[in-house]
């Protein structure tokens, strides 16, 4: 029986064509890279209090089996296994994953590095206590779909963080047209209007697959500095933090 996937094929091979890039952070990623030190501390500060490690702790995520879903490069799989994590990487695009996989054996990072979806991980019964779902649920073909099969994959008392954009017009203005057209921050037609997601358009199919939503916060650009900091304000840039119930 072939497994329903919710994978977007052009996603796949647009982000396949700029494989090259993901570690050059004045490249093509340059946003991603800018973006980091924000989900990275808001993750850290979030995992470290849900499972009682010391948020100053190296490895404060020993211990603990995640999953990085739609992983790209590797850009968030590597810090995670540099705080001690048990790393599994999956990416549909076998380009990104080749990347990240010499990338990590160049630093020196044990990573489970597949080429996968996260329809074929649930299907095969995995379990994780944290899934990382940054950058990819406006990127996917079916988003309640998508977020069902990643809520199966949730251990019970386990957490998943999304990050993701705003459909609004604030958004369209700031993400795609000054972002992308303007600044060229990223390619132009990195992100589709139409396929970008709501808080409730999020919420709801976690709702129902049993998650619940114990934070969210908006990420906002500062121009002055250079540089990206949590906010109240969610219409553009904003992230959700889930965890399955005991």
């Amino acid at each position: 029986m072939t497994t329903k996937t919710t994978v977007d094929d052009a996603e796949v091979a647009r982000f396949s064509a700029m494989a090259d890039d993901w570690w050059d952070p004045t490249g093509k990623f340059r946003p991603l890279h800018k973006f980091s030190p924000v989900r990275l501390g808001y993750i850290k500060e979030h995992v470290s209090a849900h499972y009682g490690r010391k948020p100053t702790d190296t490895q404060a995520f020993k211990g603990l089996r995640c999953l990085d879903i739609g992983c790209g490069g590797g850009l968030l799989s590597e810090p995670m296994s540099r705080l001690g994590a048990a790393m599994v990487g999956v990416d549909p695009s076998p380009v990104n994953i080749e990347v990240a996989r010499l990338h990590a054996e160049r630093t020196g990072l044990d990573i489970d590095y597949r080429a996968a979806t996260a329809e074929e991980l649930a299907a095969d019964g995995e379990l994780f206590d944290v899934i990382f779902n940054m950058e990819v649920v406006e990127h996917v073909a079916d988003v309640p779909a998508y977020l069902e099969a990643c809520a199966k994959m949730v251990k019970p008392g386990g957490l998943m963080f999304l990050a993701t954009i705003n459909r609004t017009l604030k958004a369209y203005a700031l993400a795609i047209v000054t972002a992308e057209r303007v600044l060229r921050w990223l390619p132009p037609g990195t992100h589709n209007y139409e396929k970008l997601v709501r808080p409730p358009e999020i919420e709801g199919p976690l709702t129902k697959a049993g998650m619940t939503l114990i934070d969210k916060c908006g990420v906002t650009y500062n121009p002055l500095f250079d540089r990206w900091g949590r906010s109240r304000d969610m219409d553009v840039n904003y992230m959700m933090l889930f965890t399955r119930p005991k």
